[in-house]
């Protein structure tokens, strides 16, 4: 580690007029993201500090709890910009017919309704996390997965082509707590899939 990597928030000034998520929820919501970055680089230097000064240790329960949390706070930073990059005001309804995104998910699931269905069922599951489509690079085939919290249940090495937040904090202004749901039809009419089609393989 011979230098510490400064991260800083990125600019989703243009993630507003979405349809059904407010621009109060995003600016909320964006703030919520900026601590994450900025507690990403807070964990950072302590850590470079305790490699530098030779007292990394794992028997160090300091430096253990440290780098466990900076797997969640590292996770909550990168997720949240997933997620503010793949919406947008004004999206369609559906990917392109013969777009990449589109003839994945075809070739994954056989039917966009079907791949939908399930993304709507993982997104509406009980617990805090996240909703996330998936690519394994190896076979190029999508899959829906519950993230808890922001680094549980990652697939190790594959690429996150949508991403959705399931934790309250993403809709409780607009939405009640039980009232999920609505906050799913609410994201699927705010999917930039033109996002998607810059992550897919």
């Amino acid at each position: 580690m011979a230098d510490t990597k400064k991260y800083a928030p990125r600019d989703y000034s243009k993630v507003r007029g979405l349809t059904g998520i407010s621009d109060k929820q995003i600016e909320e919501h964006l703030k919520l993201y900026e601590g994450y970055v900025k507690r990403t680089n807070t964990l950072t230097e302590k850590l470079f500090a305790l490699c530098n000064d030779g007292k990394a240790s794992g028997a160090d329960p300091v430096y253990a709890e440290l780098t466990r949390r900076l797997g969640f706070e590292y996770s909550g930073m990168v997720n949240h910009e997933y997620y503010f990059e793949n919406m947008v005001g004004g999206a369609q309804a559906e990917p392109p017919a013969g777009s990449k995104v589109r003839k994945a998910i075809e070739a994954s699931f056989g039917k966009f309704e079907t791949w939908l269905a399930d993304f709507r069922a993982v997104a509406t599951m009980p617990g805090v996390g996240w909703a996330m489509l998936f690519q394994d690079p190896s076979t190029g085939w999508l899959s829906n997965h519950f993230v808890q919290l922001h680094q549980d249940n990652v697939p190790v090495g594959f690429k996150p082509i949508l991403v959705m937040d399931g934790w309250e904090h993403a809709f409780m202004r607009d939405y009640l707590a039980t009232e999920r749901a609505k906050y799913v039809d609410a994201f699927f009419k705010n999917v930039n899939w033109e996002a998607l089609e810059k992550r897919i393989a």
